[in-house]
């Protein structure tokens, strides 16, 4: 019976991870088609952008592997509610710093909903799909790093950019 019930919390745990990662798909587009101003944050906002399209696949194979599918309303709901974020940041004057600090958070987030995934992986036996989710999980870290070691060099170039009178768009 555990072993029964540690597979469906797997199950579960994928399709909300391919919600998750929708849902910062959703986050991140707005933010890229807004990015003016801060070119490394663009930078790097497009290579963790194309990093998720591609754990997206990632979940969907391992899913896919177990006979079942992603759920299309946790994945609209998420997406949905992602985009709502973005957009609420979008009218505020440092919506580059409320950015900042809501990537910081989400990514880890995800590094944390990982570490959940690959005990669910392992204490349901799916110990094949491991390697898969600790290649997100890297991707997770690597990317939460690199927000933490920017934090500061954005809020000094919206003070710059703001002293100077323009409006810092993102």
């Amino acid at each position: 019976m555990a072993d029964t019930y540690a597979h469906e919390l797997y199950i579960t745990a994928l399709r909300n991870a391919h919600a998750l990662e929708n849902q910062a798909l959703s986050i991140m587009k707005p933010q890229i088609s807004r990015l003016e101003n801060y070119p490394d944050v663009l930078r790097q906002l497009e290579m963790h952008s194309a990093e998720t399209e591609q754990q997206i696949t990632r979940l969907e194979g391992l899913l896919q592997n177990l006979n079942e599918t992603h759920s299309a309303l946790k994945d609209t709901a998420l997406s949905f509610s992602g985009a709502m974020a973005a957009l609420g940041h979008s009218v505020a004057g440092d919506e580059i710093l409320k950015n900042t600090f809501a990537n910081y958070a989400f990514e880890n987030f995800e590094i944390a909903s990982y570490k959940s995934l690959i005990t669910l992986a392992e204490a349901s036996g799916n110990t094949r799909d491991v390697s898969a989710l600790e290649q997100t999980l890297g991707e997770e870290i690597a990317m939460a790093s690199w927000i933490e070691n920017n934090i500061e060099p954005v809020t000094r170039r919206f003070l710059m950019l703001s002293e100077q009178g323009h409006t810092a768009k993102v």
